[in-house]
């Protein structure tokens, strides 16, 4: 790859000026589709940032869906066929928050999942059941059921039978009742989403049932990646109305 970058000044936020640089060499095609990202610790070097700003900058390019991670080999551009509706910073911002938590839940909730399956008793499955009826009802009742999405991870979790993994969630409840508020307002938005989202959670519970370590961790990390993916999806009209304002806490969170 011959582009180099120059170290960014002080000034506009470092992870803001580091993405549109790169995201300007994409859409000029100086970054071609295929081409491999320089190295994270390049990136660093040339832009005179550190690693988290880098980490940020693509992450945002990924929210785009300007580059993609392959496993093992690094970041690679995806140039699309089309030029995608430009969001305002804040409506960028509130897209790459919800995204970081969701990678955060994936990260977390594939390993609940796991221990779930290989220690679930009869009454945890009980439970996890009874929560995913949880949510059906409250979205007939007219409700979002965000506090029932979140109980029937947390009920995965309980099944896991680790206290400190319950903690952790606990801790981070907030964060994830704010991105779980996108999130489900998003798809409900679309039957195809909801449809998508309900099958997923009954592929999780059946996993767990059956005792099926691999096959959980796998429903779990799946629904976890499609949830971003359907966020990608988002009407822009979303954004400009109900998503970026759940997504609110998720931004000031950051800073």
């Amino acid at each position: 790859m011959s582009v180099t970058f120059q170290t960014v000044k002080p000034g506009a936020r470092l992870a803001d000026q580091v993405a549109a640089t790169l995201e300007t060499e994409i859409r000029a095609g100086r970054l071609a589709e295929g081409e491999k990202l320089p190295t994270e610790q390049s990136l660093v070097q040339q832009f005179g940032v550190s690693r988290t700003v880098v980490r940020e900058a693509i992450s945002r390019l990924r929210s785009l869906g300007l580059v993609d991670a392959r496993q093992g080999s690094g970041m690679f551009v995806i140039k699309p066929d089309f030029e995608p509706l430009q969001f305002d910073p804040q409506t960028s911002a509130s897209i790459e928050a919800v995204l970081q938590i969701v990678e955060v839940r994936r990260a977390l909730e594939a390993e609940v999942a796991d221990l779930a399956a290989q220690r679930r008793q009869a009454a945890d499955v009980a439970a996890i059941r009874q929560a995913l009826l949880s949510i059906d009802e409250a979205v007939a009742a007219g409700r979002d059921g965000v506090a029932e999405d979140v109980a029937f991870h947390r009920a995965i979790a309980q099944a896991a039978g680790n206290p400190f993994l319950i903690r952790t969630l606990d801790y981070l409840s907030q964060f994830l009742q704010d991105a779980t508020r996108v999130t489900r307002a998003n798809e409900a938005r679309n039957a195809r989403f909801s449809a998508e989202v309900l099958e997923e959670h009954q592929a999780l519970l059946a996993a767990i049932e059956a005792g099926d370590a691999p096959a959980a961790r796998a429903a779990a990390a799946r629904h976890m990646h499609n949830a971003a993916a359907r966020i990608g999806q988002a009407d822009p009209a979303f954004w400009a109305q109900d998503g970026s304002r759940y997504a609110q806490a998720l931004v000031q969170a950051r800073r």
